[in-house]
């Protein structure tokens, strides 16, 4: 059950009406997920949600390793919200199904890509050791240049912000048969 049910989208604040038209008025169309809790604190909804923005829809990272990065992240925090978006857009860039789907039992892919199997080295990294080794830096510099990881190294950071908003305040799963194979993380 979600705990956000305290906030009222028809009476929302001047400011929380701000934040909330700038994230369904932007490229993500609608205000779910973290955004509802986020509006709690409007003054860290906006420039949240703008950095997200930019990172999902803006950055220099290709779609395809972008969307394996978010679902590697939403997958270690068991956010099923953010799995149930994810998963199914990971597919769309061209993330390929087995990948996905051993990424949601928890094992590690055997990629074909080795520039998805560095993506998928560099989350592992992170998220173990709390830093990129020097040989997966070098190799990242090389593949997307020190900006790219620059923006990687924030992805990963911006979607543990949202994981752990989506937990913290138990934001459900979306309902979605796109991806039923998928559809039990989280839930």
């Amino acid at each position: 059950m979600s705990r956000y049910d305290e906030i009222d989208l028809d009476n929302l604040t001047p400011a929380q009406q701000s934040v909330a038209d700038a994230i369904a008025g932007g490229p993500r169309g609608s205000l779910r997920g973290p955004f509802v809790p986020w509006l709690l604190s409007p003054a860290m909804a906006d420039p949240a949600q703008r950095l997200g923005a930019f990172l999902r829809f803006g950055s220099v990272l290709p779609q395809r390793l972008k969307e394996l990065a978010i679902v590697f992240t939403a997958r270690r925090w068991d956010a099923g919200f953010e799995w149930s978006v994810h998963a199914k857009l990971a597919l769309e860039a061209g993330l390929p199904r087995p990948v996905v789907a051993a990424i949601a039992r928890g094992d590690t892919p055997e990629f074909a890509d080795p520039d998805e199997a560095l993506i998928y080295r560099s989350c592992r990294e992170m998220y173990e050791t709390h830093r990129f080794s020097d040989e997966t830096f070098a190799a990242l510099k090389a593949l997307l240049g020190p900006q790219g990881v620059a923006e990687l190294a924030g992805l990963l950071g911006y979607y543990a912000l949202v994981s752990i908003t989506l937990n913290a305040f138990e934001v459900p799963a979306l309902d979605d048969d796109a991806v039923p194979e998928l559809a039990d993380i989280a839930r």
